[in-house]
């Protein structure tokens, strides 16, 4: 295998960097096990308060708040085991953790505890937090898979010609429509912003991993960055000399909360398609210099977005009937110069 395809075949960074720590079997293994803790826990708090709060050093008169407690527990117990992936039930546990501290805490200020158990239960939520915490981060990046997408085109350009126009990573946002801009700021790094929903937008700082000129290019986002991305793209010189084989492999994992939803937006539902469609203007730009809008979209003074062919929407037809109630402002409107033309 050469270097060239061993870098392209190896780009999957996101993915790689996702699975650091617990593989995520052995995180849903351990999600199970925490999961019979809440339930065992749970059932402990509810029928036996009592014993529970001696063992923790706190007064009876907390029994109550106890049995909501085993409640919770079991809740949380019952969510690990009804979901595939039991991300959300460990997260709940975690949020439980922080509850149950801050309650032993407050315990511990109270002049009628027992300090030394009080301490002694601290000690056994912090290590179940622990596990309750590295068990919650690991499936909610193993449970999902993120964004990837793979695609391909044929240039009528050269391989080197080609590779220049990519390497230039401000050149992207011409032909990928999710890009804002790409700024290069030398020495491999370049800085990214892309278009979210309602106007929003993503950031996040890449590097080159692999840059073997004429042949492969691969990149990822720094560590840190809010979006997990890594990118790869291969030039291949088609058979006879007849332009350059364009193989593009991307890959988002976006985090959980606003930002992973404004991310996994980005692409929708056909990642592929849309990797596909931004080839075919780069495709465009390199062989044209520009993206081509076909004669046929044109609508009153506006053009469709370009798009793989379908019918128009409601929405599209009804904009439609309503720039032709428009004057034209293309100087083409032939109808109304010869209507005006019988009238004089």
């Amino acid at each position: 295998m050469s270097t060239a395809q061993a870098s392209f075949d190896g780009t999957t960074y996101a993915a790689e960097r996702a699975q650091l720590g617990l593989p995520k079997s052995s995180a849903k293994r351990l999600a199970k096990g925490l999961g019979w803790f809440s339930l065992g826990l749970g059932f402990a708090e509810l029928l036996a308060p009592k014993a529970i709060a001696k063992i923790s050093g706190v007064s009876n008169a907390h029994t109550g708040l106890i049995r909501v407690y085993g409640l919770r527990e079991i809740a949380a117990g019952i969510t690990i085991f009804a979901q595939e992936n039991p991300a959300a039930g460990v997260w709940s546990r975690v949020a439980g953790d922080a509850l149950d501290l801050a309650s032993l805490g407050k315990a511990f200020a109270s002049p009628s505890a027992k300090r030394g158990r009080v301490a002694f239960a601290t000690a056994n939520v912090l290590a179940v937090t622990a596990l309750d915490l590295i068990a919650a981060k690991q499936l909610s990046t193993n449970g999902s898979q993120g964004i990837h997408a793979k695609a391909s085109c044929v240039v009528n350009r050269a391989p080197e010609e080609v590779y220049a126009f990519w390497r230039n990573f401000e050149n992207l946002s011409r032909f990928m429509k999710h890009l804002e801009s790409v700024v290069d700021h030398g020495d491999g790094r370049s800085h990214w912003v892309a278009k979210g929903p309602a106007g929003s937008t993503v950031e996040w700082d890449a590097t080159i991993i692999a840059d073997v000129p004429d042949e492969v290019i691969t990149w990822r986002s720094l560590e840190g960055s809010d979006v997990d991305h890594a990118g790869a793209v291969r030039f291949e010189r088609a058979p006879g000399g007849r332009g350059t084989i364009v193989k593009v492999n991307i890959q988002y994992n976006p985090p959980a909360g606003v930002v992973g939803a404004t991310v996994a937006k980005l692409f929708g539902e056909e990642p592929e398609q849309q990797l596909d469609d931004d080839l075919r203007r780069f495709k465009q730009v390199m062989e044209i210099g520009e993206v081509v809008v076909s004669d046929a979209t044109l609508l009153g003074t506006g053009y469709f977005a370009q798009r793989p062919a379908r019918p128009a929407d409601v929405t599209e037809l009804e904009e439609a009937e309503s720039m032709e109630s428009l004057p034209s402002q293309t100087g083409t409107n032939y109808d109304d110069t010869r209507a005006e033309g019988r009238t004089i």
